[in-house]
């Protein structure tokens, strides 16, 4: 069984204690990570408070270089990367659509190379005789990462690499579930990087709360639950921290009469089942015209029942396992609640038998809002669909959630699904396509979904405060 180390300051570092970090597909111990004692997170941000005026008055060209390297290295690892994520995650190596393990380290360095060529430049307001104003960006300081369990590294690089590109420092503190992979990374990073620009921590909750709090740490990036958001901002009034929360989503799809079923049906499930639900920006409310809600369905429904579910290390899998047991039981609470009220389940709805957090690919109609498996977020392989007849009615229902990530409308007239997807209360909105993210486009969520962007310009400048510089010719 394989141990793991924090990274401070460069140096591995044993943890005050260890935890097991659990296979999914098997439910066998996979490795020991470090537990982290509140001594070891604060000579974490120590060392990056430390190496943070040296890194900030580094050149640009420097940083830019920096990030590029790590993406050589993303690369040059990706074996060992990918089957780490799938062993620690439960993602297949390569799964539907492609979007497996592999696809995750390769977004991974994708994104650090988007980021190399981000710039920051001198904005002038005003040079005439008497006045010349510019607007500069700095960096912040030492920055917080707390990453979820669902894409492990991808995520950690989201945070990490524009608060590297702007000049910050970081401390990251991956999800007790899966933080073998971005350890890894990190270890690989400090071959590119000085010691103490990017620390690893791994613990349970305690560890996040203490950084929430921490008095020497100047922003907080995180990605996960809203109730677990609203805890972060209360943590980090202390010392009014800068925070980008990009919380839970329960996003909805309108399918439009006038869709070609077949033609979208492959790309509606993938937008709903990609990393078997378990992805924020997941399509996870269906709304489907009455007129072609029974097709829509049969097609979806011959689409779950051709993929394959089983441990991602297998050949030919296309999905895995939910990636841990509280998660699990979160999907059958509101399966059951669903059975209860009279759903028709289409496809699944039982748990696997023998080992794995295992749930079906499963289609449930004959629901409607006021349901659990429709009002919450069950973030796992089930896919509500609800049936129509009124596009006004069904764009009150899409907005009347808390959460407001992603949206998308599906329809053969774009200009039409244009004009509908704009009234949708989402940071981001599809027009034939759902959960489709890029690194050249903001991404972030209004309501309960948090606030702050990433990705692009608008992400970078999250990692930076604004200083006006007014030069007096006169």
């Amino acid at each position: 069984m394989s141990e793991y180390s924090l990274i401070i300051n460069g140096e591995k570092v044993a943890g005050a204690g260890s935890f097991d970090v659990i296979n999914p597909a098997t439910e066998e111990v996979l490795a020991k990570a470090p537990d982290t004692s509140v001594e070891q997170l604060d000579q974490a941000v120590a060392a990056a408070k430390a190496a943070f005026p040296a890194w900030a008055a580094t050149d640009n060209e420097t940083r830019k270089q920096a990030c590029l390297q790590l993406a050589d290295l993303l690369e040059a690892n990706i074996d060992d990367l990918a089957q780490l994520i799938t062993q620690e995650q439960g993602r297949p190596l390569q799964a539907f659509g492609g979007q497996g393990a592999y696809f995750e380290v390769g977004g991974a360095a994708v994104w650090c190379r988007s980021n190399a060529e981000l710039e920051l430049p001198v904005e002038v307001l005003q040079d005439d005789d008497e006045i010349r104003a510019e607007v500069h960006r700095k960096p912040l300081g030492v920055v917080g990462s707390i990453t979820p369990w669902n894409w492990p590294l991808l995520i950690a690089i989201w945070h990490v690499i524009p608060a590297l590109r702007a000049g910050n420092t970081v401390v990251i503190k991956p999800s007790s579930y899966t933080p073998l992979s971005t350890i890894k990374f990190v270890e690989l990073a400090q071959s590119v990087l000085p010691a103490g620009v990017l620390n690893v921590v791994t613990g349970e909750g305690e560890v996040g709360t203490a950084m929430s709090t921490h008095a020497d740490i100047n922003k907080i990036v995180f990605t996960g639950s809203s109730a677990t958001g609203r805890k972060i901002m209360q943590g980090a009034s202390v010392n009014l921290k800068r925070l980008t929360l990009e919380l839970g989503g329960n996003d909805a799809g309108i399918i439009l009469p006038d869709v070609d079923v077949k033609a979208m049906a492959p790309r509606i499930f993938a937008s709903a089942f990609t990393n078997s639900g378990q992805t924020c920006a997941a399509l996870k409310r269906l709304y489907v015209h009455e007129s072609i809600h029974d097709e829509l369905a049969a097609e979806l429904v011959a689409i779950a029942q051709s993929a394959k579910v089983g441990n991602g290390l297998e050949e030919g899998m296309d999905y895995g396992p939910v990636n841990n047991r509280d998660q699990l039981n979160k999907v059958v609470e509101l399966a059951e609640d669903a059975k209860a009220q009279g759903a028709n389940f289409l496809v699944g709805g039982d748990v696997q038998e023998g080992a794995g957090y295992f749930y079906p690919l499963t289609i449930v109609t004959d629901v409607k809002d006021g349901m659990r498996l429709v009002d919450e977020e069950p973030f796992g392989p089930i896919l509500p669909i609800i049936k129509y007849s009124s596009v006004e009615d069904v764009l009150k229902l899409a907005n009347d959630n808390e959460n407001g990530l992603g949206g998308s409308v599906w329809s053969s007239d774009i200009a039409k699904a244009t004009d509908l997807a704009m009234e949708l209360e989402a940071g981001t909105a599809w027009i034939n396509n759902h959960a489709a993210i890029q690194p050249n486009v903001p991404f972030g969520g209004v309501k309960q979904s948090g606030f702050g962007v990433e990705f692009s310009t608008y992400g970078l400048e999250e990692y930076t405060s604004i200083q006006s510089v007014i030069i007096n010719k006169a």
